[in-house]
C-alpha cells in the first residue's frame, strides 16, 4: 500500500505545486487538482456508470430471481449470474474507479500534511493542514456524499449505506485536514454533476 501511495504521492504533489504557483493559493489549486484527476479518471468511472445503468435496467428481473428462488441460494446465484451474462454485465465492472481512488485519497493525505501551515489557507478561513475548527466543511462533505450515493444506488438494499455513509464521512472529516475534506468534498460535486450528465446519456428506461 505505502508503495502504491508512493506511486501517487509524487505526481500529486508535483501537480499541486504547480497549481499553487500558478494561482497562488492552495485551496483553489487542490480543486483544480482534484478536477484534473477525476478527469484522468473519467474513462473508468464511463465505464462503471454504465455498468451500474445496465444493473438498474435489470433489478427488477434479479427480484424476481431473489422471490423465486428464496429458499434455494444455489439456484439463485446460478440464475443471476445466467442473466449477467445475458446482458453481458460485470457485477464488479462498478468497484475499479472506487478502488483507484482509495489510494489517490491517501496519497493526498500525504501530500496535504506537506504544505505549509502558513499561508495554506480557503478564502483566508480554513488552515488546510488543520481540521475545520466551524464544522462547515465535514456537514457538506456528508450533504454531497448523501447526494453521490442517492443518485449511484442501484440496488434497495444499499439504502442503510445513503444514511451509514454520510455519518462516517462526517465523523472522520471532524479530525481530518480541511485540504483532505476540501478534495473530498470537489470529488463529490463532480461525481454529482457527472452522474446527472451520464443519466441523461444513459437513461435507464
Amino acid at each position: 500500500m505505502g508503495a502504491i501511495m508512493d506511486l501517487f504521492a509524487g505526481p500529486l504533489g508535483w501537480l499541486l505545486d504547480q497549481l499553487v504557483q500558478l494561482t497562488g493559493n492552495y485551496g483553489l489549486a487542490i480543486i483544480l487538482t482534484t478536477i484534473i484527476v477525476r478527469l484522468l479518471l473519467f474513462p473508468l468511472t464511463i465505464s462503471q456508470n454504465k455498468s451500474m445503468v445496465a444493473m438498474r435496467r435489470i433489478q427488477p428481473e434479479l427480484n424476481e430471481i431473489q422471490k423465486k428462488y428464496a429458499n434455494n441460494k444455489e439456484e439463485q446465484q446460478k440464475k443471476t449470474m445466467e442473466l449477467y451474462q445475458k446482458h453481458k454485465i460485470n457485477p464488479l465492472g462498478g468497484c475499479l474507479p472506487m478502488l483507484v481512488q482509495l489510494p489517490i485519497l491517501w496519497a493526498f493525505f500525504a501530500v496535504l500534511r506537506e504544505i505549509p501551515a502558513d499561508g495554506a489557507t480557503f478564502l483566508g478561513l480554513w488552515v488546510l493542514s488543520e481540521a475545520d475548527p466551524y464544522y462547515v466543511f465535514p456537514v457538506v462533505a456528508a450533504l454531497t456524499t448523501f447526494l453521490q450515493s442517492k443518485m449511484t444506488a442501484t440496488d434497495p438494499s444499499q439504502k442503510s449505506m445513503l444514511i451509514v455513509m454520510p455519518i462516517m464521512i462526517l465523523f472522520f472529516s471532524l479530525s481530518l485536514p480541511s485540504g483532505l475534506v476540501l478534495y473530498w468534498i470537489t470529488s463529490n460535486v463532480f461525481s454529482i454533476v457527472q452522474q446527472a450528465w451520464i443519466n441523461k446519456m444513459y437513461p435507464v428506461n
